[in-house]
């Protein structure tokens, strides 16, 4: 009997504004997720960047997220089945340890977060990219379903999470774009998980048109 190569591990990167329920998408699909959000940069960084006006960190901007350590836990992943990541809390804006994620031969795993459309092309430039998607549900659904998810956990205080919740809908649609423009398939819940699925069942949508 001939031996078969192994299945190559690849990710879903799950995009989309600030609650539009990718965790929620991601934890329904049942297979192993990996939490961008956890490689936010601390709050002591003197890189991160500010709000145009405000002395608010932009913690919506490309800038205050880690995308090479990104990166390199998901092709770490994709390679061994498994990987060391930070654990960031949020209300701290701050790592409070590290812990190591199993996938073991899983052939397909999710890495969603705000960011993940940052890193689509390097992800398909290293061949570990099964499809990437960007989770759409309207902005004023998304604005209250975000603050309410915010305020519940004490992300932040509530004035600002107000001023960054009125800022983030007036933006989604220009994010949703940016996305799109970045490699990212927006869609709605329903469609995402039919593409998990077409991924699942090893039919690759990266030769998809993203639009």
């Amino acid at each position: 009997m001939s031996s078969h190569p192994p299945i190559p591990t690849r990710v879903v990167l799950l995009s989309g504004p600030s609650g539009s329920g990718k965790s929620l998408l991601a934890a329904r699909s049942g297979l192993p997720v990996l939490r961008l959000d956890d490689f936010y940069k601390e709050g002591t960084d003197p890189t991160l960047p500010q709000v145009e006006g405000s002395s608010d960190i932009d913690w919506d901007h490309p800038l205050s997220w880690d995308a090479d350590a990104a990166v390199a836990a998901i092709t770490e992943l994709c390679r061994t089945g498994r990987t060391t990541i930070p654990v960031y809390d949020i209300s701290l804006s701050a790592r409070t340890g590290e812990e190591t994620l199993h996938i073991d031969r899983t052939p397909l795993f999710i890495a969603e977060g705000i960011f993940a459309a940052e890193v689509v092309g390097r992800c398909r430039e290293l061949g570990v990219l099964a499809d990437a998607l960007c989770l759409t549900r309207g902005p004023v659904t998304t604005f209250r379903r975000r603050f309410l998810r915010d305020l519940r956990e004490g992300r932040k205080s509530a004035p600002f999470l107000l001023r960054r919740g009125w800022r983030l809908m007036r933006a989604e649609r220009s994010i949703v774009a940016r996305q799109r423009v970045l490699g990212a398939h927006a869609c709605d819940r329903d469609e995402a998980l039919g593409r998990l699925a077409d991924a699942a069942a090893g039919r690759c949508a990266t030769t998809r048109s993203a639009a």
